[in-house]
């Protein structure tokens, strides 16, 4: 009995495309034995065929015209891993138009032009998957949208990028210095020459666009919520937290609901020690979960990487395979839709390092701009200081609203006394 012929094509064969032909290649009995029909990675679609790239595959699957993958009418999945803007969306919709099932990895095209690819999925009556674009080789979304579709989330809190991770797990293990520990990164291969996007928070803030859509059916801009970088951590500041503390520095995207609103935010955050997430190091990635009926969860793995990504990939071409007439629907129904929280009105515990002049006064200045401000102090504490120059001082607030914190800020940042700006690190409470 003739199996039923399933041909799949691939664009893009950089780093994780290669992993993608390598999982073809050693599994694809596996594969069809799951799927039981016959699978065929008949085109492969790069700008450059001829670079070795260490995985076999002919060169007559090789193409650098993409009309030979969205134009074959006997091609039915589309893979997308050439990432970025465009040509990447033009790609993607012109395969959707044509009928072609698409699966990507691609964060920051779905983050940007959600509602415009999943209408036209929803329009031609194909799938577009994205397993891979939050958490690499994590079994996230499908299980999110799924297994756990039952629920209602209180909150999705994230460790979602790999590069920020290492570096403040390095900073939190070695003491070092963020620029050191960046430019070991880079040598190693966990950072971009250019490393931006990750340490300024931005990939963490597309991954968590889309975690947000599955959780609460919400579509949040990335311009409409706050997003904050890892690159004013110091050591003091890891250390003192940690030692003093007992918290954990991790660069967290959150999406909580507070009442009718959501809070949508990214920005390093201080974790206690004995919370799940505080134990996601080096470049794993980490999301904890809560649901009104599951309780916690947590899920955790490689976040990036060759084949971690390229497993998720092949998963997905599966899932689709499996069940090619499976309806998506992504994320709740848009009727609990909420309303985005300001940023300002966010309540929060915070850590404030000040770097002040060892003078009689001082503390007494600090102390009543902050209650000017209603902010009342959990714990102060000073190192010492014998030659009369500028001490670092360390505070956690109680909880407190993100515009008094501002406001107070600013104005103490002007105290003459006050020699550089003031750090400040939001609380992680349960």
């Amino acid at each position: 009995m003739n199996k039923t012929l399933v041909n799949i094509g691939l664009i893009g064969f950089g780093t994780i495309g290669s992993g993608v032909i390598e999982i073809f290649n050693q599994n694809i009995d596996l594969i069809e034995k799951k799927v039981g029909k016959e699978v065929n990675l008949k085109k492969v679609v790069d700008l450059d065929i001829s670079t070795d790239r260490g995985v076999e595959i002919s060169s007559e699957k090789l193409s650098t015209d993409v009309n030979d993958i969205l134009e074959d009418p006997e091609i039915s999945i589309v893979i997308e891993l050439i990432g970025g803007y465009e040509p990447a969306r033009s790609f993607i919709l012109k395969a959707l138009e044509n009928g072609k099932h698409v699966v990507t990895a691609n964060k920051a095209l779905l983050a940007k032009h959600w509602e415009e690819i999943t209408a036209v999925s929803e329009k031609n009556n194909v799938r577009i998957s994205f397993e891979a674009s939050v958490g690499g080789g994590i079994p996230l979304l499908q299980p999110l949208n799924e297994s756990l579709a039952a629920n209602n989330f209180e909150g999705i809190y994230g460790i979602i990028n790999g590069t920020a991770n290492y570096i403040l797990t390095k900073m939190s293990e070695e003491g070092l210095e963020f620029d050191d520990v960046l430019k070991e990164a880079q040598e190693k291969g966990y950072a971009e020459q250019d490393p931006t996007f990750d340490i300024e928070g931005h990939d963490t803030a597309q991954k968590l666009i889309i975690l947000t859509i599955l959780g609460f059916g919400t579509y949040v801009a990335q311009e409409k919520f706050h997003v904050e970088g890892i690159t004013k951590i110091t050591p003091q500041d890891i250390e003192f937290t940690s030692k003093k503390l007992k918290y954990v520095t991790k660069l967290l995207g959150i999406t909580r609901k507070v009442g009718d609103e959501l809070e949508v935010r990214v920005h390093p955050t201080l974790i206690p020690q004995d919370h799940l997430l505080a134990s996601v190091n080096d470049v794993f990635n980490g999301v904890y979960m809560i649901g009104d009926s599951v309780g916690p969860v947590m899920m955790y793995g490689q976040g990036a990487g060759m084949m971690p990504t390229a497993s998720a990939i092949v998963g997905d071409c599966i899932d689709i395979i499996s069940n090619p007439e499976k309806e998506i629907t992504y994320g709740p129904p848009q009727s609990q839709e909420k309303a985005i929280k300001n940023m300002a009105e966010v309540v929060s515990k915070y850590y404030i390092r000040l770097k002040a002049l060892d003078q009689p006064g001082v503390l007494h200045k600090i102390s009543g701009i902050l209650s000017k401000y209603h902010i009342s102090l959990e714990s102060v504490n000073q190192e010492k200081n014998e030659e009369n120059q500028s001490i670092p001082i360390f505070m956690v607030t109680h909880k407190a609203s993100e515009k008094n914190i501002m406001d107070a800020i600013s104005q103490i940042d002007q105290l003459p006394e006050i020699k550089a700006p003031c750090m400040l690190i939001r609380i992680l409470e349960d």
